[in-house]
């Protein structure tokens, strides 16, 4: 062995646990970004394989009811290469043991069959038997919540008359990914539900004998599928149409395809953010380690090494800390990976998963691993290859003394001999003494991460729920209903208040940009929907105009006083120009709002209303939700409480899962940074400290002097990490806005509480072991001549 290669795993010795702490930090950030591209490429691979083997149409369409004859006109447009035509239906269902109103969409299959696209995976029982009229198939995530299994029963109200039906089987569809009610933002499993049943009998049900009223295509490869969608709403138009709309926009795709790219800002982001900080803390090692072999490096040079050969070496003991890092973070990454995997699969409804990593990310992690490190000490290791051995044979030359500004203010009484000399030896070193704390608050920042989703979440929830939507219950009706309905639903026992709403759909146009969504008439003195502006105080509802959520107005690039193109998609269908009178703060959906009136003057439907906001006494709760079961034109009701349970059910999993491993990466980092802070303080000043044992200073005086300049720069550098931490969770918030979500900026109290607490421990801990080494502190060395 090479007498360089010896002095290399000698030094990587004497250095293993700053090393160590080093590598820990590098297996963070390459473990996120295995684990983030893993769970990306494996959702990716699953999704495209299940919608493959699945049929998944590529075009979708709703209408009023159509002939079957009409598939052939559109099999005939340019670029289709399926059609499949069903019917569909909203329906209440009711379960035994569970009191409170449940709907759903019914799927009719062809007999005997899965259909020829969006085709239905068993995961238990059987398909449809031909001729068994009352049997049906369940989603899986809505027999789960309910635990029904094959041979149980449910009953289902089917165009106003109300069937027992039995379960045969439990299903998934790629149509159904993400199962979730029209007009919600989170998937309620236990009051929504799928279900398919045989296409006589609920044809037969809803007068649909010979017809259809859903259509989904394939279409061949290559074509463009706008071009197809505008003949396919020329054709339906006559029936009833309410606009096709692509895969793209298809909302379980939609929302799958948001999380993955969320997922993809994830793996860029985080694992960058943790390199830095290995690259800093290498950067800062590696220069220290270089200013103190000064000698040495002049001996090797004076004996005939090269520049090329010193800066090797020195490049030699990153690699080796940089691999051990690449290693432990690609085995934690695949674990992590997995694990991620799996959660998704559950929350999204995947059959199946296909795991991948590619030979190419791992090469991927590992480059920019190395390049990110060598860059970082780059200049470190350049300084040591050019250090001329004739300086380097000198010692450095002394700080310049001068009284330090406790002296200079006369203060010096007030502190012992050991605080002054702390606080003179930070004056005389500050670019060092910037650097520790800058570390430590990158560290501190960087703990903030794990914690601040649950208190937006929650800011969110407050919002949205408690200021914004006011209502206990909202009741969708199965059509359009005359405004008079309402006195019906406010003489229901326990209604106490009951305002109606209008939701049309409609595609929204502004210069070359549209947006498809819905546009809501509320009542225009409503207080149980209220619009909210930036500082959350409550809009007045102009007589004439829209507003737009804020998310929706940054879409379109539409601001007030612009003229918006509203296409509605229903009823008549007509175009209208209507100007945008402001925008309204809204965390969830993406939608427009104009007065009730107006928007029924607007589309030429008379006085009509798509359902009701209800407050009801908590007391009569029950009574009112039984009332409503009852009546056929209400389609389905969700309660307030129950959506917000909904959203935490949602989102908890994986936020648990988020928090658990960027908390663990986070305080990961934050020990390796503050044990490398403190175990490089001590290597540059450990002759100095022996020398103050070797003058009569006790082990307790000399460890304060040392522990306590780093425990003075960790408070100070706590709340520099806090406008740290503020920053990158700002960052990440605007990073992780989509279309069903945005993310808002709150920090609570606990999110700086943790992170400086983390801090503190890791300090602690650090200098529990620094503690340690104060012991065997060399005191007859120090009083050899150091030459």
């Amino acid at each position: 062995m090479k007498a360089l290669d010896k002095k290399l795993w000698r030094e990587l010795w004497d250095i293993r646990m700053q090393a160590l702490a080093i590598a820990m930090v590098i297996v963070s950030g390459v473990s996120i970004f295995i684990m983030s591209l893993s769970t990306l490429d494996s959702l990716l691979q699953t999704r495209e394989t299940y919608y493959r083997e699945h049929h998944f149409a590529h075009v979708f369409a709703s209408l009023k009811r159509a002939p079957l004859s009409l598939a052939n006109r559109i099999l005939e447009i340019p670029g289709v290469d399926k059609v499949e035509t069903r019917v569909v239906a909203y329906v209440n269902i009711s379960v035994q043991g569970f009191d409170e109103p449940i709907s759903g969409h019914i799927l009719s299959l062809p007999d005997d069959s899965r259909g020829l696209l969006n085709q239905i995976y068993i995961r238990d029982g059987r398909l449809l038997e031909p001729g068994r009229d009352n049997e049906i198939l369940v989603s899986e995530e809505f027999a789960n919540a309910h635990r029904l299994r094959p041979g149980h029963k449910i009953y289902a109200t089917i165009n106003g008359r109300r069937k027992s039906l039995d379960i045969v089987g439990i299903a998934l569809s790629p149509e159904y990914i993400y199962q979730i009610a029209p007009g919600a933002v989170f998937p309620d499993f236990k009051r929504y539900g799928v279900f398919w049943m045989a296409h006589k009998p609920l044809a037969t049900a809803y007068d649909m004998d010979g017809a259809f009223n859903n259509v989904s295509l394939t279409l061949t490869k290559g074509v463009n599928d706008s071009d197809v969608i505008d003949r396919l709403d020329d054709l339906l138009d006559p029936y009833g149409g309410t606009g096709a709309y692509s895969r793209e926009n298809q909302y379980s795709n939609r929302f799958l395809s948001e999380e993955l790219k969320q997922q993809q800002t994830i793996a860029t982001i985080f694992p960058m953010i943790f390199l830095g900080v290995a690259a800093f803390l290498l950067n800062v090692v590696i220069s220290r380690l270089v200013s103190l072999q000064r000698e040495q490096i002049a001996g090797l040079k004076a004996f005939g090494y090269s520049e090329f050969a010193v800066g090797l070496h020195y490049a030699k003991l990153v690699l080796l800390i940089v691999l051990v890092g690449i290693i432990g973070g690609i085995g934690l990454g695949i674990v992590f990976g997995k694990g991620l995997s799996n959660v998704y699969t559950e929350f999204y409804s995947f059959p199946f998963l296909i795991y991948v990593l590619k030979p190419q990310v791992v090469m991927a992690a590992t480059m920019i691993s190395i390049l990110v490190a060598m860059a970082g000490t780059f200049y470190a290791v350049r300084n040591a290859a050019r250090l001329p051995p004739a300086q380097a044979m000198r010692p450095e030359p002394p700080a310049i003394y001068r009284a330090t500004v406790v002296e200079r203010l006369g203060l010096q009484r007030w502190f012992s001999q050991p605080t002054r000399m702390i606080l003179r030896h930070i004056e005389r070193r500050p670019f060092k003494s910037l650097l520790t704390m800058l570390g430590i608050a990158m560290a501190c920042g960087i703990m903030m991460i794990s914690g601040f989703q649950k208190g937006s979440i929650d800011y969110m929830v407050g919002v949205q729920y408690g200021m914004s939507e006011r209502e206990d219950l909202i009741a969708n009706f199965t059509e359009p209903t005359s405004m008079r309905s309402l006195y019906s639903l406010l003489s229901l026992q326990g209604v106490e208040q009951v305002e109606g709403f209008r939701t049309v759909a409609a595609r929204l146009r502004f210069e070359h940009r549209d947006y498809r969504t819905a546009v809501h008439g509320v009542q225009p003195d409503s207080s149980l929907m209220r619009l909210l502006n930036e500082d959350l105080n409550k809009i007045e509802l102009p007589r004439d105009g829209v507003i737009l959520t804020d998310y929706l107005a940054e879409l379109l690039a539409i601001g007030p006083g612009d003229m918006l193109t509203i296409e509605v998609l229903e009823g008549n269908r007509p175009t209208l120009q209507v100007p945008v009178v402001g925008t309204a703060k809204q965390y969830l959906g993406v939608n427009a709002y104009m007065q009730l009136d107006a928007l029924n003057r607007l589309i030429k439907e008379g006085e009509v209303i798509s359902g009701a906001y209800l407050r009801v006494d908590d007391r009569y709760l029950q009574t009112v939700y039984n009332q409503l079961k009852e009546m056929p034109r209400v389609a389905g009701v969700v309660e307030q409480k129950a959506a917000i349970a909904a959203f935490y059910e949602t989102v908890a999993q994986s936020i648990l899962f988020f928090t658990f491993i960027s908390t663990l990466l986070g305080a990961t980092i934050s020990f390796g940074v503050v044990y490398n802070s403190m175990r490089i303080a001590l290597s540059e000043r450990n002759r100095e400290l022996a020398s103050l044992r070797v003058l009569g200073f006790e082990r307790g005086e000399v460890a304060y002097i040392l522990l306590g300049e780093l425990a003075l720069l960790t408070l100070v550098a706590i709340p520099m990490g806090f406008l740290i931490g503020y920053g990158l969770c700002g960052f990440l918030a605007t990073q992780f806005e989509t279309d069903l979500y945005r993310v808002a900026l709150v920090l609570e109290a606990d999110v700086y509480g943790l992170a400086a607490l983390v801090i503190v421990m890791s300090a602690c801990a650090s200098g529990i072991m620094i503690w340690r080494n104060l012991a065997h502190l060399d005191m007859v060395a120090v009083l050899k001549s150091k030459e």
